[in-house]
């Protein structure tokens, strides 16, 4: 009698949820929940609209259960709850707590006896109450906060713009102080501001795009709630799963210091600009030999931090990722990326047959290589292989670099080999060609060697010339600066000029095959130093990490040598 009871007061608390003002019916047309007739009749067991054919289609899809069909005007509202899995003919109305299932009152006098239950009504009742809460904090407070953010983001875009603008101006006046010889210098700086600039307003355009998606999509979720709050169908709003959490955890907004420009002179002739880790000095000092500065920041001797086993020989190529990780390539198929440690992290199968004649990463951290059967520069995204560049016909890539304003430099030779040139391409389209000097030389000698390039950080563009067995440096418009041949470095054999990289400084460090070791040159193309206390067998492949040191891969061995060599 007492559960009889119990289940009695169920059926009442659930139609005192669930009733509602006829006259709200009345104001919209209603049709049917099977098909788009109007509605005539109703069934009160299941809380459904119906038009007369369909009345044959509802009853014979759920058979197990009784119906109770009325003229719609007759219906009676209430919730409507789950079948049982168990009992035909039974719906379950209280919720058993130590199971965490809904049960019906044969299942309660079953298996579930003696176990707490809570009415489903009430958990209905409570879970459309934290509904509507949620609702009305999304709409009421936290979309109006990402609306205000928006507005803040656009303000702070105007005023970071208005602060590049005067950081460029006060650049231009320091311009006017300095000799004419160093507008390399300032060149320079332009660029790194705009590569600054162009970094922090698209980290900004990001930002606003992303609340914009969040504003949308907690829209949605508004309209969602509103359908749920609205139904009678238990397993809609038992079902529901709340974003709350989400939607408060608004992302931090970019907030960009923006770099300040700091300049000075010292009596006797030194001028000096700095911008973040950039830093030029022009000094009146005899230009015989490297200055005292250069020198200082330098080892005495070089030194190896790890020595690597690639399992990969000769290697030819390497291309570091970040501070401690790098790609390996050779004679063979397989590309291989390890940590400085030595583990094999991934491997990328070379398409096409042969091998890379170069690779290096962008900077995403992505893998590019130069591929001379597809005559293409190639991209892996995700682990999956796509074109990046395809070359004109009857032109073979050969080195390759990724600059740091994203441009991707290749160095490419004609198929009979006769000539040889560079060429810039941003966007995957081209944006500059460099194939001879003012004369009209050809500034790379023909050939069928490959020709490795990079770029400094003046934005020179530096390319090893390995016919002529010189290293080439030119200005960003082409002109030749200086050719280096090796000589001053007092080696027993010519240069033999393979990869080729530039670090923070401007140094230049070429890998020279010929002698074992490596030739580290100034930016004006000044011999500084040469490293041939490592244990260098045939030094070919060579890239630096974002710590400054060089990563050096082998022809002669299958090791690969982290050095550091300055301070």
């Amino acid at each position: 009698m007492l559960l009889f009871c119990m289940f009695c007061r169920f059926k009442i608390n659930a139609a005192k949820m669930a009733s509602s003002s006829p006259t709200s019916w009345a104001q919209e047309v209603i049709i049917c929940d099977f098909c788009d007739k109007a509605v005539q009749q109703f069934c009160n067991n299941c809380q459904v609209n119906l038009c007369g054919d369909c009345i044959n289609r509802h009853v014979n899809k759920h058979k197990s259960l009784t119906h109770d069909i009325v003229p719609f005007k007759n219906r009676k509202l209430h919730l409507v709850f789950p079948e049982c899995e168990f009992h035909p003919n039974q719906r379950c109305e209280v919720h058993c707590q130590k199971c965490d299932v809904p049960v019906c009152i044969k299942c309660f006098l079953g298996q579930h006896k003696g176990h707490d239950a809570v009415e489903i009504s009430d958990i209905v009742h409570r879970k459309k109450q934290q509904i509507k809460r949620e609702m009305e904090e999304i709409e009421s407070v936290i979309i109006p906060k990402f609306k205000n953010n928006d507005v803040e983001i656009e303000r702070k875009n105007l005023k970071s713009g208005e602060d590049y603008d005067q950081l460029e101006k006060e650049t231009e006046k320091l311009r006017k102080c300095w000799h004419q010889e160093v507008d390399t210098i300032f060149n320079n700086l332009r660029t790194l501001i705009k590569s600054m600039r162009d970094n922090d307003m698209e980290a900004k355009r990001a930002y606003k795009t992303k609340c914009k998606n969040l504003i949308s999509e907690m829209i949605q979720t508004v309209r969602q709630n509103k359908d749920i709050l609205k139904t009678n169908r238990v397993p809609d709003v038992i079902n529901y799963k709340s974003k709350l959490k989400e939607y408060r955890d608004i992302p931090d907004d970019i907030d960009v210091k923006i770099p300040s420009l700091n300049a000075k002179t010292v009596q006797g002739g030194e001028f000096s600009v700095e911008l973040e880790e950039y830093r030029a000095t022009l000094t009146q000092e005899s230009q015989s030999g490297p200055t005292n500065e250069t020198m200082t920041k330098m080892l005495d001797k070089a030194k190896v931090i790890a020595t690597i086993s690639t399992h990969v020989k000769p290697t030819y190529c390497v291309a570091c990722v970040g501070t401690g990780e790098v790609w390996v390539s050779g004679d063979n198929d397989i590309i291989k990326h390890f940590d400085i440690h030595g583990s094999l992290l991934d491997t990328v199968i070379f398409t096409g047959g042969g091998y890379p004649n170069d690779i290096s990463v962008t900077r995403q951290g992505e893998l590019i290589y130069s591929d001379s059967h597809s005559n293409t520069v190639k991209i892996v995204r995700n682990g999956k292989t796509e074109t990046l560049v395809s070359l004109p016909n009857g032109w073979c890539p050969c080195g390759i670099c990724c600059t740091r304003s994203g441009d991707i430099l290749v160095t490419m030779s004609k198929t009979d080999y006769r000539r040889n040139k560079i060429v810039r391409y941003q966007d995957r389209a081209v944006k500059c060609e460099i194939n001879e000097d003012e004369d009209g030389t050809p500034i790379l000698s023909p050939g069928s060697y490959l020709n490795y390039v990079t770029e400094n950080v003046n934005g020179d563009i530096c390319v090893s010339d390995s016919n002529a067995g010189k290293v080439v440096v030119v200005d960003k418009t082409g002109k030749v600066r200086f050719r280096y041949d090796g000589s001053p470095a007092k080696r027993k054999e010519p240069l033999d000029p393979l990869h080729i990289v530039t670090d923070s400084k401007g140094h230049i460090i070429v890998a020279d095959e010929n002698n074992d070791c490596l030739h580290i040159l100034d930016q004006n193309g000044q011999f500084l130093r040469s490293v041939d206390n490592c244990g260098l067998n045939k030094p070919s492949g060579l890239s630096l990490d974002k710590m400054g040191r060089l990563w050096v891969g082998l022809k002669g061995s299958k090791d690969l040598k982290v050095i550091q060599y300055m301070i």
